[in-house]
């Protein structure tokens, strides 16, 4: 079993940056390839980001590739999603989940076993 904490969210001005954590506790964190999602207003959830069990693979979605990078401390238990260049339809909840069946990332929600409770991203100004 991974618990998943999300926190960074906030209010942000258009072009600006903001960076989310998402903090694992339970065992072997670095068995799980990790995953950001993100759910805006009136909308599904959408597939962000993704990294390898260990790192040295990724993947983003069109809407966010060049701008946001996804990385993980496996000492620390944690993954992180740096966000540049933020836009106003960046705007939304952000979720970090894990996947511990595959080894390299996914973009497929229904592929990760467990999730966070999100983080709230508000890009206005």
């Amino acid at each position: 079993q991974v618990q998943l904490v999300e926190s960074g969210g906030g209010l942000v001005q258009p072009g600006g940056s903001l960076r989310l954590s998402c903090a694992a506790s339970g065992r072997s964190f670095s068995s799980y390839a990790m995953g950001w999602f993100r759910q805006g207003p009136g909308k599904e959830r959408e597939f962000v980001s993704a990294i390898s069990r260990i790192g040295r693979t990724t993947l983003y979605s069109d809407s966010v590739k060049g701008r946001f990078t996804i990385s993980r401390d496996n000492t620390r238990n944690t993954v992180y999603l740096q966000m540049n260049t933020l836009k106003p339809e960046d705007t939304a909840v952000y979720y970090c989940a894990a996947d511990g069946t595959f080894t390299t990332p996914r973009r497929e929600s229904g592929e990760y076993d467990y999730w966070g409770q999100g983080t709230q991203v508000t890009v206005s100004s």
